[in-house]
C-alpha cells in the first residue's frame, strides 16, 4: 500500500463491491458530512443514504451512490458495509439515481413501517388501559 493511503472496502449484501488504495473519502452521516484522511482516528458511523465520494492517491475522484449502512475505520483500513450502492463517474445520473432508488422509500418498506407504527400504537393504547 501507498504511504499516505487507505484500504477501502464496500460491501454489498453477497458482494463486494470495492477494494482500492483511497487518499481522502466523504461520506455523509445522521450528524452531517465528514472526511476520513489516512492519519484519522479509528471511527465507525453509520451512513444515510446519499454520495460517498473517495479520492485515489493519484487525485482521481469517484463517486458511489450509498444507501444506509455502516462505516468502520480502523487503522489504515477502512470498511463500508452498505444495504444498496451504485457506481458511477456521471455525478448527475448517479444523484438521480440515489433519488430514486434509496431516497423514496418503496411501497414494501412503507407497507411494512406503517404496520409497525399501528402495532407499536396499539401496544400503548392497552398498556394505558392496563394502568387505568
Amino acid at each position: 500500500m501507498t504511504a499516505g493511503a487507505m484500504r477501502l472496502l464496500v460491501h454489498v449484501p453477497g458482494e463486494q463491491l470495492i477494494d482500492r488504495e483511497v487518499s481522502k473519502v466523504e461520506a455523509e452521516g445522521p450528524e452531517g458530512f465528514f472526511i476520513l484522511l489516512p492519519n484519522h482516528i479509528d471511527v465507525v458511523a453509520a451512513l444515510k443514504p446519499g454520495l460517498l465520494r473517495y479520492v485515489t492517491p493519484d487525485e482521481d475522484e469517484h463517486f458511489l451512490g450509498v444507501d444506509e449502512g455502516v462505516l468502520v475505520k480502523c487503522g489504515s483500513e477502512l470498511r463500508v458495509a452498505l444495504r444498496r450502492a451504485v457506481e458511477s463517474d456521471d455525478l448527475e445520473r448517479l444523484w438521480d439515481a440515489v433519488a430514486q432508488q434509496f431516497l423514496e422509500l418503496d411501497d414494501h418498506e412503507q407497507s411494512a413501517r406503517s404496520a409497525l407504527a399501528r402495532l407499536e400504537t396499539g401496544a400503548i393504547r392497552a398498556l394505558m388501559e392496563i394502568e387505568r
